[in-house]
């Protein structure tokens, strides 16, 4: 089983981009479906993007379509998230996930990962 590190994220103002990146240590990293979740104050964890095994799918939340980027490059076996055009209701605590043998569907449900990073705050100022 695979573990998880995110980069540090960070404080920016609205309109800014970030770019999170999450190290992932153990075998076979690259057979893993790997997502990005957050939770802001006060609110339920909730799905932001994710990226299957070999790249061939990604799916985004609908607040962030168009704004995010996932992608993933196996031979350092990172997953990054790029976020362009920022707001403040994007101010939450940003965890990557990783799991295996999930469809299609499930890559937007939570308990569809096994394995999650510690998180790493990001903060949008107006």
């Amino acid at each position: 089983q695979v573990q998880l590190i995110e980069s540090k994220g960070g404080l920016v103002q609205a309109g800014d981009s970030l770019r999170l990146s999450c190290a992932g240590s153990g075998r076979f990293f690259e057979r893993y479906v790997a997502a990005w979740f957050r939770q802001g104050p006060g609110q339920e964890r909730e799905f932001v993007a994710a990226i299957s095994w070999g790249g061939r799918i990604t799916k985004y939340a609908d607040s962030v379509k168009g704004r995010f980027t996932i992608s993933r490059d196996d031979s350092n076996a990172r997953v990054y998230l790029q976020m362009d055009n920022l707001k403040p209701e994007d101010t939450a605590v940003y965890y990557c996930a990783a799991g295996l043998d999930m469809s299609e569907w499930s890559m937007t449900a939570a308990n569809a990962y096994s394995t999650w990073g510690q998180g790493t705050q990001v903060t949008v100022s107006e």
